[in-house]
């Protein structure tokens, strides 16, 4: 029965090594979830973005059409 009530030593340095594995091993969960939180949040403000890239891109097209028809009228014109 006095066995049963006082640790070993190599048990109490069992405990604390799964202990401290459980705590490497929960920092490294951590760390993960903020890495893809941060990954979510890029996709979201990239998608948010994502019709105004469109039209800026566009209106550049729109601006460089423009531009290359003046100069073919210019270039033909009187």
């Amino acid at each position: 029965m006095a066995e049963t009530s006082t640790p070993d030593s190599l048990d109490l340095a069992e405990q604390i090594t799964r202990v401290f594995r459980v705590m490497d091993e929960s920092q490294k969960f951590v760390a993960e979830q903020k890495k893809l939180m941060a990954e979510a949040a890029k996709l979201e403000r990239d998608r948010a973005l994502a019709p105004w890239q469109v039209a800026l891109a566009g209106m550049t097209a729109g601006a460089a059409f423009f531009g290359a028809g003046v100069a073919f009228v210019k270039l033909l014109g009187p």
